[in-house]
């Protein structure tokens, strides 16, 4: 038998949380003493405060947790929900880690108002090219949006096309154009290919032909999830100039590797007049 100090520092809990859960009748110890008051209780006893722990961690009250112990929920079952509550812990800190992305770039964006290079911005002729895409809707143009719907389309695209004959011939492009429902915006992951244009089998997959247009290009250097400073750079220039801008800007991989910090893209903005 274990005082309850003893109990608690093996259950990783303290005495005092121990003491609610006898007064609530969740976990009583296994003998108290009727001249002193005080409770002691059994090694076995640690499955049960395990099961308390764990049920809490979930998010349920003390009080459905006395009603699934009493339930005699077991351990497989109980795996269950501590992996459907794991799984759920991790996608809020995935979602948790790009919102952090998304301030630390509008930061960026802040801290470096007035003081970012405009120098490396090019005008230049870019011609018609073929890319063989596929296509999916964002909510919105932020990357809150862009990033869960761009990514699995590129971890797609890959595979299907090398199931098809058709080989990449240049670097990946990603385009998008407003969606008809008000603020949606189509996004397009594609790859440059030399390919006819249409349907590619039946992967989904369709080669396009995108136009010839006059472009203010700049490079990113790192995670698209960090291009806002550039891109608002290029926008500063491109008024600055005297130029208009003619729709969302194309992104061209120029490097791709596996860490995200090394990636280097290209925006192709196109404009009219100067």
């Amino acid at each position: 038998m274990f005082t309850i100090g003893d109990f608690a520092r093996y259950g990783r809990v303290s005495a005092r949380m121990l003491r609610h859960y006898d007064a609530i009748g969740l976990l009583h110890p296994d003998r108290t003493d009727p001249a002193t008051g005080y409770r002691f209780y059994g090694a076995g006893q640690l499955s049960r405060l395990n099961r308390v722990i764990a049920l809490k961690d979930l998010g349920f009250t003390l009080q459905q947790v006395q009603a699934i112990l009493d339930e005699q929920v077991g351990p497989e079952e109980l795996r269950g929900m501590l992996r459907l509550r794991r799984a759920e812990l991790e996608e809020a800190m995935r979602a948790a880690a790009a919102r952090l992305a998304q301030v630390e770039a509008r930061l960026r964006s802040i801290e470096s108002e007035g003081r970012m290079s405009t120098n490396d911005v090019v005008v230049k002729q870019v011609p018609a090219v073929r890319v063989a895409e596929l296509s999916g809707i964002a909510a919105s143009y932020g990357p809150e949006h862009i990033t869960p719907v761009i990514g699995p389309l590129y971890e797609r695209l890959f595979p299907l096309l090398g199931g098809t004959g058709v080989r990449p011939s240049g670097p990946g492009i990603a385009y998008y154009e407003d969606a008809p429902e008000g603020g949606a915006v189509v996004v397009h992951a594609g790859v440059t290919v030399s390919a006819p244009v249409g349907p590619v089998g039946d992967t989904g997959i369709t080669v396009v032909e995108l136009p010839a247009i006059e472009a203010a290009t700049i490079v990113h250097h790192g995670s698209m999830d960090g291009v806002l400073p550039t891109s608002q750079a290029l926008a500063h220039w491109i008024d600055a100039n005297g130029y208009r801008s003619r729709g969302y800007s194309r992104e061209v991989s120029l490097e791709c590797p596996e860490d995200r910090s090394k990636w280097v893209t290209e925006l192709q903005e196109p404009i009219t007049g100067a």
